[in-house]
């Protein structure tokens, strides 16, 4: 349980907040690279970490990430005219380049120097993986860029897509760190008892700080063959690394295996983009369109990225279906995502956590608390936060086994939990 004020000092990430502050250390998710598909094409609004941007492609390719509002009289850049290398004001034709610099002034005589004066708010930007990423902090404090696995892997073998969800980043993080909760809110098949009882519902939970955030283990019994072990990894400030199939710890070939997982990235304190994605991690298995479509699909989140368009919000109660509910489903919500959605946005746009009362399966919540708390107070010391140097993470995945009972997860999980690209 946290307290009222720790609470306040956690959801909050505007500017000049300490987790705003703590957040602007890390580079971090601003759109999707196909949000601006080519050179010269509209520019797109983003609001991140409650600041208000306009992002556009420059005709050279580089995208730059400026205040939205002209610094002339404030007129919104989202209308701007996207040209030779620069966003131009529609209301006096103020151009702007990707660095913030004006340009050009052209309701200024020709002899005025004022524009080599004007400077507007810019953030440094990088494409990698699909993403286009951005720095907000200070830029001497600039960290090397993201080094998670699957960013280095090749497009044919990675998907990306993004979702808007309608609360704070913090239960939204911490309803994707609960492994518990898929016995439950998951369960799409009321009528498959033989699963329910090979696999326990409660688990144990192991967790691990580490140099980069945590990792952690939901351990069920499943009898004479061992314990199947679920292993996440938590990169800060809010990715978490999943595996979605169980991998054999005796070399023998998994189904599909890949690992996914998701960045929550804070819009502003009661709204969050949730960039979702996948990878296989077998070099010769490529994905196909095909199984990237239905995956997203069964996710509730619609072919091709379409998630970031939401058709199942409370104002219509998340399509619940109380039929499909008593009779087929334990929610009677459709889509996986939208399950998680529901159940997270069902809680208020941000929750009061000193009301809470959590048990032993709310260790993984507990600790990445802990840990941003720390964070919090380690960064207004001039302590560097967890996470920032890519080089601790660059060797981890995560992964699902079963695994002999008589040996730690720890040891017996090791080779399944190196990165191999």
């Amino acid at each position: 349980m946290l307290t009222r004020e720790e609470n306040e000092l956690l959801v909050r990430v505007g500017p000049g907040t300490p987790m705003g502050d703590l957040m602007r250390r890390y580079w971090v998710p601003a759109l999707l690279c196909s949000d601006l598909p080519a050179p010269d094409c509209p520019p797109v609004r983003v609001r991140l970490l409650g600041e208000d941007l306009v992002a556009f492609r420059a005709s050279q390719g580089k995208v730059g990430l400026l205040d939205e509002f002209c610094p002339h009289r404030l007129a919104s850049l989202f209308l701007g005219r996207n040209e030779e290398n620069g966003l131009r004001c529609v209301f006096h034709g103020w151009k702007f380049d990707v660095d913030g610099n004006c340009v050009d002034m052209p309701n200024e005589p020709l002899e005025s120097r004022f524009k080599e004066k004007v400077h507007m708010k810019s953030y440094p930007t990088m494409e990698l993986a699909g993403i286009t990423w951005t720095y907000m902090g200070p830029p001497e404090k600039e960290p090397a860029p993201p080094g998670m696995e699957w960013t280095r892997a090749p497009e044919s073998h990675r998907n990306v897509s993004k979702t808007l969800e309608f609360c704070n980043y913090l239960q939204a993080v911490e309803g994707g760190i609960d492994t518990v909760h898929s016995s439950f809110l998951h369960n799409n098949d009321l009528s498959n008892k033989k699963a329910l009882g090979q696999i326990s519902r409660s688990p144990r939970l192991d967790v691990e700080r580490t140099s980069y955030g945590f990792r952690y283990a939901g351990i069920r019994d499943v009898g004479e063959i061992g314990n199947y072990v679920r292993i996440y990894q938590f990169v800060l400030p809010f990715q978490q690394f999943r595996s979605s199939r169980i991998v054999k710890t005796d070399g023998q070939r998994a189904a599909i295996p890949q690992n996914r997982g998701h960045m929550w990235v804070p819009v502003d304190d009661e709204n969050t983009i949730i960039y979702n994605w996948i990878y296989a991690t077998d070099e010769d298995r490529p994905f196909t369109k095909e199984y990237i479509a239905k995956y997203e699909a069964n996710a509730g989140r619609g072919p091709d990225g379409e998630g970031a368009v939401r058709h199942q919000t409370r104002a219509n109660d998340w399509l619940i279906d109380r039929e499909v509910q008593r009779t087929k489903t334990f929610t009677g919500i459709p889509g996986l995502n939208t399950q998680d959605l529901a159940a997270q946005e069902s809680m208020g746009r941000i929750v009061d956590r000193s009301r809470e009362s959590l048990g032993t399966t709310d260790k993984a919540i507990i600790m990445y608390r802990r840990i941003l708390l720390d964070a919090v107070r380690n960064l207004q010391n001039g302590i560097n936060p967890p996470g920032v140097d890519p080089d601790t993470y660059r060797g981890v995945r995560a992964a699902d086994a079963i695994l002999p009972k008589d040996l730690p997860w720890q040891e017996s999980a090791k080779e399944v939990l190196i990165a191999r690209r």
